[in-house]
């Protein structure tokens, strides 16, 4: 080791000095403690051994001089101070001066070499410490660069979609760099929206890695018109597939129908969810009926729904659990009581986003946020500005048939279990030039589907969903009679011609159903949609039909009322800009 030994006493120097280089350790010498200050400055010596009273600058100042810089540069020398100074106070002097231990006059020197090999192994130590935390902060500086990528890479593929849409509020707090919750909401073709709120077990990245692959197929079915049914039971699979045991995501998933006033829910392992209208508080909540996403296999896995009516102005909230596992300084839980309790509280406010945080934030304190975090506030009302799929046209051309026919019928094994609309609809889009028309397709689609198969082939009546009761043994219904059906077809024929400034869409859709009397019904729409009211009062001409005349060049219905027939007729966008019908 190099060591500086600082010592007015010549023999004391002498003495010291001969005992070091025998033992092969290299001796840098000072008389003073000014001395032995510039030494250690100029050599960085392993060791120091000090005179306590020396002239010029004695070894206490020395020491503490010594020791700051060596703070400053962040390396540990150990000093040991040279006395013969036997009474306590002054020997505990030595240590408060910056001295880690004392060699008393006359020096032994089998007790020498032992302070110094102890004091080497403390040194190498002390290096060996800090090679390790410069590798740690190397490490963590590069994790937190890759963090940073990673993020912004997830924030890229797993977007939040139409979250900034009016009627639509939202908190999304994570307690680590990447969050556990996740909230995806997307327009439907048909106008509507669907919304899900994921909550992955565990916290950060191994979290919110599981939001990847569920985005994905949430917007792409979503946007293909696929049911919630059918978007769950993919989610699932993936989720199922791609996650370690122990990993799941539990979910809530919302469906919402702006047009019929409907909203289909599934919960899996979150908390409650809730219907809050202004003036009376909750009138629905929504509870967990499933075991969440990535747990069971696809013919084991339950993506049965619950259905919903609401009106106008009602709001939906859905949250994670960390905002009812939330604790305060006492270990409490905030819990459903308190949420419920709120709602109450300010049931004949606009809506409870604002009190429902602040009351939050205000129980749990300065504690530390202990689970990510997520809150959405959606307003049930009709999008004023239509969908994204309508206003997003795509003005690519691409190569497609442009004058085709195609004929497609649904049997009973099929009508049970299976969605005929992505599959429809993608079959249209195929087409050249219809792709900006997706939105009003699907919806033109969906009602005909709809009517063919609820009110001709299962026999509903629109009229029992003018109240609660009435609506939720409508949806009874439809299930058991699907259930049971055993002899029904539903007939799609779809021809389209091109023409100078777009084409003509030929839309046939025939039911086995016994059908109805229609004669003068087309015309009791056209007074309703005059009049700015609907004929509700039908079962195969309601609001749903006046949308659709709204839509399309003409509509007819043949046979015994169980087919009917419209003519969609679309423009290329400059002819369209200049002869758009109404919305």
């Amino acid at each position: 080791m190099r060591i500086i030994v600082a010592d007015d006493s010549h023999t004391d120097l002498v003495i010291l000095e001969t005992i070091l280089r025998k033992e092969g350790h290299e001796v840098i010498t000072a008389t003073d403690g000014a001395k032995a200050f510039r030494a250690f400055e100029e050599h960085a010596p392993d060791i120091v051994l000090l005179d306590a009273l020396m002239p010029v600058m004695d070894g206490y100042e020395a020491a503490r001089r010594i020791k700051k810089l060596s703070s400053e540069k962040d390396i540990f020398t150990p000093i040991i101070f040279l006395t013969s100074l036997k009474d306590a106070p002054a020997l505990a002097g030595c240590l408060e001066a910056g001295g880690d231990d004392f060699l008393s006059k006359p020096y032994n020197k089998m007790i020498l070499q032992a302070k110094l090999r102890a004091f080497e192994r403390v040194r190498q130590m002390h290096i060996t410490i800090n090679s390790q935390r410069e590798a740690l902060k190397q490490n963590h500086e590069s994790m937190l660069r890759e963090q940073d990528i990673a993020k912004r890479v997830f924030d890229n593929v797993a977007p939040s979609g139409c979250l900034d849409m009016e009627g639509i509020r939202h908190v999304l707090s994570p307690c680590s760099v990447f969050n556990g919750d996740m909230l995806l909401v997307s327009e439907k073709p048909s106008g509507g929206i669907h919304i899900m709120m994921g909550d992955f077990t565990g916290h950060g990245l191994q979290a919110a890695i599981g939001a990847l692959p569920a985005s994905e197929v949430f917007y792409g079915m979503t946007r293909k018109g696929f049911a919630i049914q059918d978007i769950l039971i993919e989610i699932n699979k993936r989720l199922k597939k791609i996650l370690p045991t122990g990993l799941f995501c539990c979910a809530s998933f919302a469906d919402i129908d702006y047009r019929n006033q409907t909203v289909t829910t599934w919960t899996g392992g979150t908390p409650d969810g809730y219907i809050f209208r202004q003036g009376e508080g909750v009138v629905h909540t929504i509870k967990s009926h499933n075991l969440p996403l990535g747990i069971l296999g696809t013919e084991r896995f339950d993506a049965s729904t619950r259905v919903f009516s609401f009106e106008e102005g009602d709001i939906i909230y859905l949250f994670s659990d960390g905002i009812v596992e939330a604790e305060n300084s006492e270990e409490e839980m905030f819990g459903h009581k308190r949420v419920e309790a709120i709602m109450e509280k300010h049931k004949d406010e606009k809506g409870v986003f604002d009190p429902l945080f602040e009351a939050l934030n205000e129980f749990t304190g300065v504690e530390a946020q202990g689970d990510d975090i997520t809150l959405v506030e959606v307003e049930c009302r009709p999008s004023a500005e239509g969908t994204t799929y309508e206003k997003e046209a795509d003005l690519e051309t691409h190569s497609g048939p442009q004058e085709w026919s195609i004929d497609y019928c649904l049997k009973p094994g099929s009508i049970k279990q299976f969605d005929p609309l992505p599959l429809l609809l993608h079959i249209l889009m195929e087409c050249p030039g219809l792709q900006p028309h997706r939105g009003r397709l699907y919806t033109i689609l969906s009602e005909l589907y709809s009517n063919a198969l609820e009110h001709g082939v299962l026999g509903l009546d629109s009229e029992w969903k003018q109240n609660n009761v009435g609506f939720n043994e409508y949806y009874t219904q439809r299930q058991k009679r699907l259930e049971t059906l055993a002899d029904a077809a539903i007939v799609f024929r779809l021809s389209h011609m091109p023409t100078e400034t777009g084409g003509l869409l030929s839309i046939n859709v025939e039911d086995s159903g016994e059908g109805f009397d229609y004669s003068g019904k087309l015309e009791h729409i056209d007074e309703a949609l005059g009049d700015e009211k609907d004929d509700s009062s039908n079962r195969y001409c309601g609001r749903g039909m006046g949308l659709v005349r709204q839509l399309v060049k003409s509509i007819e219905y043949q046979g015994r009322g169980n087919i009917v027939n419209i003519d969609y007729e679309w423009f290329h966008l400059s002819e369209q800009e200049k002869q758009a019908k109404p919305s």
